[in-house]
């Protein structure tokens, strides 16, 4: 990452002076409690919905994982195959300033193409998609062939650790918070992770018979029971802090952990120490999204006393104003 402490101390101190009210206020409060919980021993889980590898979160949220501000990560499926498609195919990608002014008859041609748009920026099928796609597929034949399974995520870290991507990158591996997250040794939950590109294209190798074994890459259960004991572990000595981006599965996953350590496995464990959720989503009683954090506690997630924050923006530009609060020295 390009930026030295100094440009995290001048972020700081700017919003610091000028965030003084509302969101503004809620952005300032949430980034100096993020930063004094992991300063005084609590560890935090981030979750990632929307299409924040996309939008090239890992600029920031890769610096945070190397500083030790992040333990644990829960993303969409999206999200976690995105950040490598940026990396080995960013020349290729098509921004599109314009998106509000295409007609139906301009995206079709955006998908003759082979551009798949996310807003403005359009992910090349080809460059990225079929060239991580061809290796994943190598490395779940393998596993099948040894009778091996694994995470969607250690398959990724496969290929980082092999340096199969290596010819490919196009961008500073360091602003890659996969590569990051693969170096600390971090998790990365994915839940529903069929619902993605490549896990659309591990469903196909498994109805055409490539891949016999249709576990060869566990389970949403199996992920959860990952998560159990991940959060046991790490929450032993002090709470565990959830700083939501987005909403949706991503978030709804994780935070679902506690009620199911002491409600249904009838064991003790802390509840989540610290809550922040950036999200565009209004306020809303009938949408996990749109709840306020108070709701939370009827369901045995937070606790009275846990620190919580709701910032209603657009996590694109204020998640990383806050990294750059916690970086700052």
């Amino acid at each position: 990452m390009a930026e030295s402490v100094g440009d995290f101390k001048a972020v700081k101190d700017f919003i610091g002076k000028n965030f003084k009210h509302f969101n503004a206020s809620v952005v300032v409060s949430a980034a100096d409690a993020y930063k004094k919980y992991i300063d005084n021993g609590g560890k935090m889980l981030i979750t990632l919905a929307g299409a924040m590898s996309t939008a090239e979160l890992g600029i920031s949220l890769a610096e945070m994982i190397r500083k030790g501000k992040v333990h644990g990560i829960c993303a969409t499926a999206a999200n976690l195959e995105e950040d490598l498609f940026n990396l080995v195919a960013h020349s290729f990608y098509k921004k599109v300033p314009n998106y509000r002014d295409l007609t139906p008859k301009d995206e079709e041609q955006l998908l003759k193409n082979k551009l798949n748009r996310v807003t403005d920026t359009c992910i090349p099928e080809e460059e990225a998609m079929r060239r991580i796609e061809n290796h994943l597929i190598d490395l779940w034949k393998k596993a099948d062939k040894d009778k091996k399974r694994y995470f969607p995520y250690e398959f990724m870290y496969m290929l980082i650790d092999e340096g199969t991507l290596e010819k490919y990158y196009e961008i500073d591996p360091k602003d890659s918070w996969v590569i990051a997250a693969c170096e600390a040794k971090i998790p990365i939950f994915t839940p529903g992770y069929e619902d993605s590109t490549l896990g659309n294209v591990y469903a196909a190798q498994v109805i055409k018979g490539v891949v016999s074994n249709p576990h060869v890459v566990k389970n949403g259960i199996e992920q959860m029971a990952h998560l159990v004991e991940w959060y046991k572990e790490n929450s032993k000595d002090n709470s565990i802090g959830f700083f939501q981006i987005g909403g949706g599965i991503a978030g709804d996953f994780p935070i679902c952990v506690v009620p199911l350590i002491q409600q249904d496995l009838f064991e003790e464990c802390k509840l989540w120490g610290y809550f922040c959720q950036i999200s565009d989503s209004t306020t809303s009683y009938g949408s996990y999204s749109g709840a306020v954090p108070n709701e939370k506690i009827t369901w045995g997630k937070l606790g009275i006393d846990t620190l919580k924050f709701v910032i209603e923006s657009d996590a694109t530009i204020v998640a990383p104003l806050i990294f750059a609060y916690v970086l700052a020295e």
